[in-house]
C-alpha cells in the first residue's frame, strides 16, 4: 500500500499539513519545501542546499484545504517534469 500522496515524491497525506507540519524531501537535485501557514507554501530549488541558503527558482501558495493540497501536488510535478524535461 502506497502511503504517499504524490505519484512522483514521498510526501505525506493532506492530514499531516492539517495538523500544522511543515516538509520537505528531494529527488536527485530538484528540492522543494512545504511550509504550512495559513496557506501551503510550496518552493522548489536545484541543490542539496537547505531552502534558506538556495536559490529558490519556483514558489507558489495554495489553500490548506484538501484541495488546495491536490493542486500544490499537481503543481510539484509537473514543475518537476518541466527540470526534468530542461536538463534532457
Amino acid at each position: 500500500m502506497n502511503t504517499s500522496a504524490s505519484e512522483i515524491f514521498e510526501i505525506p497525506r493532506f492530514y499531516y499539513f492539517k495538523s500544522g507540519n511543515h516538509y520537505s524531501g528531494s529527488k536527485g537535485e530538484f528540492t522543494y519545501k512545504i511550509e504550512n501557514g495559513d496557506r501551503l507554501k510550496c518552493l522548489t530549488w536545484q541543490g542539496r542546499l537547505c531552502s534558506m541558503k538556495a536559490e529558490i527558482e519556483n514558489e507558489k501558495e495554495f489553500e490548506v484545504t484538501p484541495e488546495g493540497f491536490e493542486e500544490l501536488l499537481k503543481w510539484l510535478e509537473a514543475t518537476y517534469k518541466e527540470w526534468q524535461e530542461k536538463r534532457a
